[in-house]
């Protein structure tokens, strides 16, 4: 059998394996990229962009059934799940073939077919064509993550779905369970309440989105519940009974169980790195809770084998694998990258209201001890959130009295998924909060909103 040789392979073509793959050749590598299924993996295909089309589907609907609110006329307003759906699968596939298309123009060469390691530095790949050896001196594991299942709430694709199922649904839900509130249990919420399913969502932390700011988590229930979900929060799915076109779901709070019945469930508790059928143990890579161990520079411990993205742990975000390949792709070629630093990376989710943050919540500020201002602005105070028809939200900054340092933003409402960059290279540039009050934010615009959190924090604040 001939032998492939390469300076690097990387395992896997997602967000974080196909940037790698290119941020590789552009240094002058030799590379192979390894997928299994769909270049651009999960975020791609049936992720990230998929559903945001979705999200994107379901936000133009709701703004047409308010059309009267901004003088306009809609009538017989409805849609087509199918249509909306259709529409989601042609950007992923856009994108999917933009991946192919860069990887091709960067010389990487593409490889469709299961990976194994034969050797530290040494893969076995099965391909439709048979089998065949590849070898590099550096190999990057990014085979990403896929749906946690719990024992008795495993999806079937008809009455339990998983994210996969969802993105593709068999039929619009009637009424509807979503299990687990975090960013994808959420927005799955978000895009079937606002197409008119009677949704449920139980989280069995204390508080829906449990990963952000207490005060963002309860503004951000407030306003779902006002759209019309059902809330049900420190409780758990213990069991579903499945029968003929309908689940019953047995959910315990307080230590009380009670019964509801529903014709869909959406099970979204977490995720699980896909670590098997790699042959990881046998070169000795060391995984912990389906999650390939590494140091702040994305190695293993093992000579030449790094890991990056959803399989080397959380954050598990898109962007945060991306920026890991690019740094992984420069060390092998001898540069000297700063490591990924979780705290200075974007959490956002893409609800309606949308909710984004970066760094240290309030209270965890607090635990470690810092001695803190908090600054607050509504978007009832904001003129463009006002002419929008958005004025629901709120930004949150929290900065260390002492120095003044950011340490977190917390924002609920309209377009904070972007807004909240500006927060990200305020850490990145270590500003303190007399470099943001003395920023010219410009009028009329979202961002302003950001502007008067901070100078809440330093009793400024102009409008409100």
């Amino acid at each position: 059998m001939t032998t492939r040789k390469f300076d690097m392979i990387v395992i896997g073509a997602g967000p974080g394996g196909y940037v790698a793959a290119i941020r590789g050749a552009q240094l002058g590598l030799k590379v192979a990229v390894v997928e299994r299924a769909h270049l651009g993996g999960i975020c791609l295909n049936w992720g990230c962009i998929p559903t945001k089309a979705l999200l994107r589907s379901a936000e133009v609907y709701h703004l047409m059934k308010r059309a009267g609110e901004f003088g306009l006329s809609a009538e017989k307003t409805g849609f087509d799940l199918g249509a909306v759906v259709k529409r989601s699968r042609k950007v992923a596939a856009q994108l999917s073939a933009g991946v192919k298309h860069l990887l091709k123009k960067n010389k990487v060469t593409v490889i469709m077919g299961e990976a194994k390691f034969a050797a530290r530095d040494r893969l076995s790949v099965t391909t439709d064509k048979g089998a065949e050896e590849i070898t590099a001196p550096a190999i990057v594991i990014a085979t990403g993550a896929r749906a946690r299942e719990l024992p008795g709430l495993e999806a079937d694709g008809d009455l339990v779905w998983t994210y996969k199922h969802a993105l593709n649904p068999p039929r619009m839900p009637g009424r509807l369970l979503v299990i687990g509130s975090g960013a994808i249990g959420i927005e799955f919420a978000s895009f079937f309440n606002t197409l008119g399913a009677d949704t449920t969502v139980v989280e069995v932390m204390d508080r829906v989105l449990p990963v952000e700011d207490a005060e963002i988590s309860a503004f951000a229930r407030k306003q779902f519940e006002k759209q019309g979900m059902k809330i049900l929060e420190k409780s758990t799915v213990t069991k579903l009974d499945r029968g003929k076109g309908k689940v019953v779901a047995h959910i315990e709070k307080g230590g009380k169980t009670e019964t509801q019945e529903f014709d869909t469930v959406i099970s979204a508790v977490g995720i699980i790195g896909n670590v098997e059928g790699l042959g990881l143990e046998g070169i000795g890579v060391k995984i912990d809770r389906s999650h390939v161990v590494v140091d702040e520079l994305c190695r293993t411990g093992v000579e030449g084998i790094y890991a990056i993205g959803d399989i080397a742990g959380p954050p598990w975000l898109a962007h945060k694998a991306s920026h890991e390949g690019v740094a992984v792709a420069e060390l092998i070629a001898g540069g000297k990258p700063h490591p990924v630093r979780p705290e200075s990376i974007a959490g956002c989710t893409y609800c309606t209201p949308q909710v984004a943050s970066v760094g240290l919540t309030e209270a965890r500020a607090r635990e470690l001890g810092h001695e803190v201002k908090v600054g607050r602005f509504p978007f009832i105070g904001n003129g463009k959130a006002i002419a929008l028809g958005e004025p629901e939200g709120m930004v949150k900054t929290v900065f260390d009295a002492k120095t003044g340092e950011l340490l977190g933003a917390h924002m609920v409402g309209p377009e904070v998924t972007e807004l909240i960059q500006g927060y990200v290279v305020g850490r990145q540039l270590e500003t303190t909060e007399q470099d943001l009050m003395n920023t010219v934010f410009q009028h009329p615009t979202l961002s302003e909103a950001m502007h008067e959190s901070v100078l809440d924090a330093y009793g400024r604040v102009i409008h409100m």
